[in-house]
């Protein structure tokens, strides 16, 4: 009898939420185990496709050659061989390797995908990289040479070579040849049979895992642009009006509704609000101030529907052909084309980049004393200082660079295999790039949250609210007040990286629903 998991063990294929992504992401891995229930439907796919193997029809990739090469038979005593040559073949990708929890996570989506049956694997594939995962064997995957279809092949091909004893893995802290890492693990290498080599690379796990793990750094840094928001709305003594609940319920679009509520929520109580109700002669703010909720909502909405689709995505079956033994059936499709990826990230890049965009347009607005009403440039002493002035070009020097960034990848397909595979996704960079956004846009955040705590020094002794008077606090924790110039480097990479880390957000999390409201689960 097969033991029974402990409560803290994940337990697959099962469906995947996204609170376990979530937790799957994180530095600290959790122990897998393998469902005792599905082995049934992993043996009989296995089965048939030893069958099919032993059987006088071409079916592609048991018994042929793959991609342009299909219509290459293979002989009977080749079948096993093939697969082992696949991998090597395949295993080609350039690049930096990808970080070590990314390639936990590939791992684990493969063998879900797997261990669901319809792929024509043994077993013994499956717990072997489940084996891998649970003894913390990363294997070193280079972050560049996929397209997306036929599904993520170099960086697949190079995550299982270490299942047969091949290419190069981190173990304990160590770039190792894998061989070498199973060895001292007390593990042992595999012989690949029919079709399973195909089956391992094929599919879609690179581009998802590089997706999810980019949403949930979305998610934290467009938490902390909300709430840098909110600050500056306070340091430029804006109206809270624009965010009045009528008129997000008459538009009725969710994110926006989301949105504003955090933003009362963020100024509820703010002696600085209170000082301008009476006396201020401006009508209406900047759209960066006042369209706030419908910049950002629109935001949120995106990655909710990226939430969707890449919850999907990894708990899919992506590889082809797909093995349905019920029906006694190998059929060939194209379920390895990433393009459902390759959109939502494409539409995760344009969030990302507007997220900074309206960002960098709130610097600007603070440290131009004819909108902002605050001290040129955020100095006492404009001209013998220049305060915020050069913060300012960085943080529109990484808008700018986001837009290009932002370009869609999923629209440029370059044929591959002798044009036999004539449209693929690019979904593989599409989320790659993601990382290098969200870098940018932590810093402008970081830019912001500098320089909105820097405008509320200028409205003392006013307060905000409880909650902003707190973050006021932490940004402070970081960086003092600038009165006289210095290099303000350090304390930017500083609130870049706690803008990245979710420290920010965390924060505040506790003090408000409304916050925890715009988390995608």
């Amino acid at each position: 009898m097969t033991q029974a998991p402990l409560m803290h063990e994940l337990l697959i294929p099962g469906q995947l939420s996204l609170p376990q992504l979530r937790r799957l992401c994180s530095s600290k891995p959790l122990p897998v185990q393998l469902d005792a229930a599905c082995r049934e439907g992993i043996r009989a796919s296995a089965k048939l496709v030893m069958r099919a193997a032993d059987g006088g029809a071409a079916v592609y990739g048991v018994n042929t050659g793959f991609g342009k090469l299909a219509n290459t038979r293979i002989a009977k005593p080749d079948l096993a061989i093939l697969q082992l040559k696949l991998l090597r073949s395949h295993a080609v990708g350039v690049g930096e390797p990808l970080a070590e929890h990314i390639v936990r996570l590939i791992l684990l989506l493969k063998a879900a995908s797997l261990a669901r049956g319809y792929s024509g694997v043994r077993e013994e594939v499956v717990d072997a990289l489940l084996s891998l995962y649970n003894h913390g064997i990363c294997p070193v995957i280079p972050c560049q040479g996929s397209v997306g279809a036929s599904g993520d092949l170099a960086p697949l091909a190079h995550l299982c070579l270490p299942l047969v004893g091949e290419g190069e893995v981190f173990y304990k802290g160590q770039r190792l040849p894998a061989l070498e890492a199973l060895e001292q693990a007390g593990l042992q290498a595999i012989a690949l049979s029919a079709k399973e080599g195909l089956a391992l690379i094929n599919g879609t796990q690179v581009s998802t895992a590089m997706a999810i793990d980019a949403l949930f750094a979305t998610e934290r840094v467009f938490e902390a642009a909300v709430i840098a928001g909110a600050l500056t709305l306070d340091a430029a003594r804006g109206s809270d009006g624009p965010f009045d609940a009528r008129i997000h319920v008459v538009r009725g679009q969710p994110g926006q509704i989301d949105c504003a509520a955090a933003y009362r929520a963020l100024t509820h109580g703010s002696a600085i609000r209170k000082s301008h109700l009476e006396g201020d002669d401006r009508v209406q703010d900047p759209y960066c101030l006042r369209c706030q909720p419908q910049v950002m909502g629109a935001c949120l909405d995106q990655m909710r529907y990226a939430a969707r689709v890449l919850m999907i995505e990894a708990n899919a079956v992506t590889d082809n052909p797909l093995v349905f033994a019920a029906d006694d059936a190998l059929v060939s499709g194209g379920n390895f084309h990433a393009e459902p990826v390759a959109l939502v990230c494409d539409a995760l890049a344009v969030g990302i980049a507007e997220i900074g965009a309206i960002a960098e347009r709130r610097i600007a607005m603070l440290v131009d004393a004819n909108v902002s009403r605050l001290p040129p440039f955020l100095t006492p002493d404009a001209g013998l200082n220049s305060g915020f002035m050069i913060v300012h070009v960085t943080a529109a020097a990484l808008a700018s660079e986001n837009k290009s960034l932002a370009h869609p990848a999923s629209v440029d397909s370059l044929p591959t295999s002798a044009n036999q595979e004539d449209h693929v996704s690019m979904a593989t960079f599409a989320a790659r790039r993601l990382q290098a956004m969200l870098h940018n846009t932590a810093h402008i955040v970081g830019i912001e949250l500098l320089a909105a705590a820097q405008g509320i020094e200028f409205l003392r002794p006013l307060t905000s609210s409880a909650p902003l008077e707190s973050l006021h606090a932490l940004i402070r924790s970081a960086s003092p007040a600038m009165m006289q110039d210095r290099s303000l480097s350090l304390e930017m990479t500083d609130l870049q990286k706690r803008v990245m880390s979710g420290d920010i957000s965390a924060a505040l999390d506790a003090q408000l629903p409304e916050l925890r409201a715009l988390q995608l689960a």
